[in-house]
């Protein structure tokens, strides 16, 4: 009998299915392959399930057929917690790129993934199925209890017009701003979202667009002209050292 859970070797799959003790749960085909193809599990193995909703759970594999496995909770290892709310609400980039930014953005704490799609915006479709498989695969290997939700874009003037002034929205300015660990030192509590731009750069009408919203926190992340992946994510990991939970 192989723990496939323990430390060192933990396999941890996220499935939507409720979890508790004795609940069956049935991999996705894609699942129960890696689990009886690539890990080479068999009955009586261990692995650890989450849902967003009920914690970590251990479970075993209880029946193995020609077509999959059924997956058996035996005891919570962990409860489930609350994230940070925090937002990325981002400008839509190449695939690769994209693929790497769902993945640490997920392993950064983010809540909510929002694509919007400003002028300079390159890439015009967003595969939302691509970027929660890139999430959910994040969350397993990082140890995250949830996954992120992933959103349909929008436009930028839409995304303004309905934002929320209870949500601060942390504006990765390329203008004249005060550095960003200054800025959040003062942050305020509450919600938060941090928004960054195309690899072109916001033009001047959407900068003060952003600007004359009352939620908007503007920051600077430097004089370099970092790539728009790398903003995000240096923007995200500012925010979970100075204002996360850990």
């Amino acid at each position: 009998m192989t723990d496939l859970s323990a430390p060192g070797g933990k396999v941890r799959l996220f499935v939507e299915q409720p979890l508790g003790t004795g609940a069956r749960v049935t991999p996705s085909a894609a699942q129960a392959h890696y689990l009886l193809h690539v890990m080479r599990a068999r009955v009586g193995d261990h692995v650890g399930l989450f849902n967003g909703r009920d914690g970590e759970w251990l479970a075993n594999i209880a029946e193995v057929t020609r077509r999959g496995c059924v997956l058996v909770c035996e005891r919570q290892t962990q409860a489930q917690t609350q994230d940070d709310d925090l937002w990325l609400v981002f400008a839509p980039i190449k695939k690769t790129p994209a693929d790497y930014l769902a993945q640490k953005a997920t392993e950064l704490g983010v809540s909510v993934l929002q694509p919007v799609i400003t002028r300079r915006t390159i890439v015009q479709r967003v595969n939302g199925e691509r970027l929660r498989a890139n999430a959910i695969e994040a969350a397993e290997q990082s140890g995250r209890l949830s996954v992120p939700e992933i959103r349909e874009p929008l436009e930028l003037a839409r995304l303004v017009r309905d934002w929320s002034k209870e949500r601060h929205l942390l504006f990765c300015d390329e203008g004249s701003a005060p550095p960003m660990p200054d800025v959040l030192a003062k942050a305020p509590a509450g919600p938060w979202a941090v928004l960054t731009g195309p690899e072109g750069g916001f033009e001047e009408e959407e900068r003060t667009l952003i600007r004359a919203l009352s939620a908007t926190v503007a920051a600077s992340l430097g004089k370099r002209i970092l790539r728009a992946d790398t903003a995000a994510l240096a923007a995200l990991a500012i925010w979970q050292a100075q204002c996360g939970k850990g």
